[in-house]
């Protein structure tokens, strides 16, 4: 990350990271207090083994046992991300919520339509065209240690989570917020893993930026 921000000569930022990308927006915040102003993290997991936790409560099926494997190992996770990416490279707009399964309650089906479809799709698509090399990666990352403590964080963060959310489910905002010191808590029980970020993302940029300002 510092490679990168010294390279477009950016001094100080602010970041956001949605479901397995909240780690890595909290690893910025703790690890890179003085050029991160803050973070956020919308549906984001929170730690493996995590004290009150139970990780994989509430979660939809095909997640459970994608969890369930990682913790296995890779030999055992490979076989199901080479499955799931092979049918991911050809998901469209008109099947993608069909593909996630049992991953979405009926409030992220309904906002998975129209332009939103369209990029997610394209996403997917773009994500494991090479391959779910990238894909085995955060699964086995999110199973061990992420490396860095909660308690060091001094920057503001905010955590956004749906209460449908079958991806990563509601219980998981709850702990980052109460244990992440000075969090900022924001909770809706009405939303899933998509809609919070369809209904939401115009707000979540603008207090990302008052609060690095």
């Amino acid at each position: 990350t510092t490679t990168l921000l010294d390279h477009l000569a950016v001094t100080d930022f602010v970041t956001f990271g949605s479901s397995g990308g909240g780690p890595h927006a909290l690893a910025c915040a703790a690890l890179l207090p003085v050029r991160c102003r803050a973070a956020a993290t919308i549906a984001g997991v929170a730690p493996w083994g995590a004290q009150g936790l139970d990780f994989l409560a509430g979660m939809g099926p095909e997640n459970v046992e994608e969890f369930g494997l990682a913790v296995q190992g890779q030999p055992a996770l490979a076989p199901f991300l080479a499955s799931a990416a092979a049918q991911l490279r050809q998901v469209t707009a008109d099947d993608i919520a069909d593909s996630l399964g049992g991953l979405l309650p009926d409030v992220d089906r309904a906002s998975l339509t129209g332009e939103f479809a369209q990029w997610s799709a394209a996403s997917f698509r773009k994500a494991v065209e090479n391959g779910p090399a990238g894909w085995a990666e955060d699964d086995d990352a999110f199973v061990h240690d992420w490396g860095f403590a909660l308690l060091d964080i001094v920057v503001p963060v905010t955590v956004w989570q749906g209460g449908q959310d079958l991806m990563v489910p509601f219980a998981h905002g709850q702990w980052l917020a109460a244990h992440i010191p000075g969090a900022q808590a924001r909770l809706f029980a009405e939303h899933g893993h998509l809609s919070l970020s369809v209904d939401h993302l115009p707000h979540i940029l603008a207090e990302l930026s008052q609060a690095g300002s």
